[in-house]
């Protein structure tokens, strides 16, 4: 049996810079994991099967079982698995906790099935089950751009999360097909983005379509510095140590999902996968 993570990640800014006449999006975007996320593992099997399943969540449309699939028709491999998911990370929190079971999923097939796919080859086969997967099989902490598929490797300090999640979902599409969504951020280069105050393009949006997000959002920001990730929902506060982080989460408002992690550079993927 092989078992992986497969981690959180944080939008520690995002700007929108255009759109495209396809519809798609520019934008600017610093990504960094966090070592907490959801895990898989995965055992020899006759067949390919994924358990348990998803609520509302139909098992073809797993991206788990859909990387899967796109990895065996890649690659001729015709040997199954039976994986096992352990989830952890809300869905449409802004996470992407599901972009990150594809890439683990990947990842760890290729070891399992003992493809020797090269990694910028499971990245390139990923970005067909979304746009934030190469990332994930990156494992780097990366600054993204055009539509979020060039990445330079980049090395944020790594610090303490508080991540909250307001319990509700935000679709994607919905931000940003929305004309009241920023699209004129200027391009600048990492350099410059990282001596300037780091905001999140679609967060005013979102919080007016979410006043969940916005109440929440507005407690965290008693505490420490803070903003969304992604599109949302989750919420994220920066701290000098865990144990300020762990106080504060204690603080938290009744009900409210909420985890304390690291910053990683380097993803957890990577790390366990190099010990393998």
């Amino acid at each position: 049996m092989i078992r992986l993570p497969a981690p959180a990640k944080l939008n520690l800014f995002l700007y929108i810079t255009g759109r495209r006449d396809n519809g798609y999006h520019d934008l600017q975007t610093l990504f960094q994991f966090v070592d907490f996320g959801d895990e898989l593992s995965f055992e020899e099997a006759d067949e390919l099967t994924l358990s348990p399943a998803l609520p509302g969540v139909a098992t073809d449309n797993n991206l788990i079982i859909k990387a899967a699939r796109l990895l065996q028709s890649h690659t001729g491999c015709t040997r199954g698995a039976r994986i096992r998911l352990t989830k952890r990370l809300p869905m449409g929190g802004g996470l992407g906790g599901g972009s990150s079971d594809a890439a683990t999923a990947l990842v760890g097939l290729n070891r399992l099935w003992q493809l020797n796919v090269p990694a910028d080859e499971l990245a390139t086969l990923g970005l067909q089950l979304g746009a934030d997967v190469p990332v994930f099989v990156h494992g780097r902490a990366a600054f993204a751009e055009g539509v979020g598929d060039i990445f330079t490797d980049a090395a944020p300090p790594e610090p303490w999360y508080l991540v909250l999640n307001p319990g509700v979902e935000v679709a994607t599409a919905a931000i940003f097909t929305d004309p009241d969504l920023p699209r004129n951020s200027p391009v600048l280069s990492l350099e410059q983005r990282l001596s300037l105050p780091w905001q999140n393009d679609c967060e005013a949006l979102v919080k007016k379509r979410h006043p969940e997000v916005a109440k929440l959002l507005s407690w965290l920001l008693e505490y420490a510095p803070s903003r969304m990730t992604g599109t949302g929902a989750c919420i994220f506060g920066t701290f000098d140590s865990r144990e300020a982080a762990e106080n504060t989460l204690k603080k938290a408002p009744d009900g409210t999902f909420g985890f304390v992690a690291r910053g990683c550079n380097q993803s957890p993927l990577l790390t366990a996968l190099d010990a393998l």
